[in-house]
């Protein structure tokens, strides 16, 4: 074991105690404590050179380490978001499901059925089968730009068809 290791644990013979104690009056938790005192040494160990036995007692150096690692522990925790620990507030938080989307669904598929079949082959093969206006061309055997300027009338008719039901944007 070399001088470094020895006086390394020496130190946390002597001061890991102390330091535990001091850290558990700030956090509550003791394995975060016992985290910090780890961390605490640790830091002491790669600044052996900042610790001279000879001159004095090194606590208050671990003890400052300790503290500044403490203060970057909470600077970093306010940054983060809070956890909700109210289960009233989680319970009555929306919850995720499908109807919203399932009415959206009927109410879209109602306002398609109100357009003539020419612009909803072109709404459908171009907003729900995802094809481009050379794709809806080539399919529906027409030129691109009728595609374009059945897709622009459709969506018209479809947004006041919408209207008409009484769905507002």
């Amino acid at each position: 074991m070399s001088a470094n290791e020895r006086l390394l644990r020496a130190m946390y013979e002597e001061y890991g105690g102390m330091l535990t104690a001091f850290v558990l009056r700030y956090t509550e938790d003791r394995q975060r404590a016992e985290d910090v005192v780890q961390e605490t040494l640790l830091r002491a160990w790669r600044n052996l050179d900042s610790i001279d036995p000879a001159r004095g007692d090194p606590r208050s150096y671990l003890f400052s380490i300790a503290r500044n690692i403490l203060i970057d522990d909470w600077r970093a925790e306010q940054r983060r978001p809070r956890l909700v620990r109210d289960d009233g507030v989680v319970e009555s938080q929306p919850v995720a499901d499908d109807l919203d989307r399932l009415l959206d669904g009927w109410l879209v598929g109602e306002a398609l059925q109100r357009l003539s079949a020419q612009h909803r082959a072109v709404v459908v093969a171009l907003y729900f089968q995802g094809r481009s206006v050379a794709e809806a061309a080539e399919q529906l055997g027409i030129p691109q730009g009728t595609v374009k300027s059945r897709a622009y009338y459709a969506v018209r008719s479809l947004r006041t068809a919408l209207e008409e039901m009484g769905v507002v944007r």
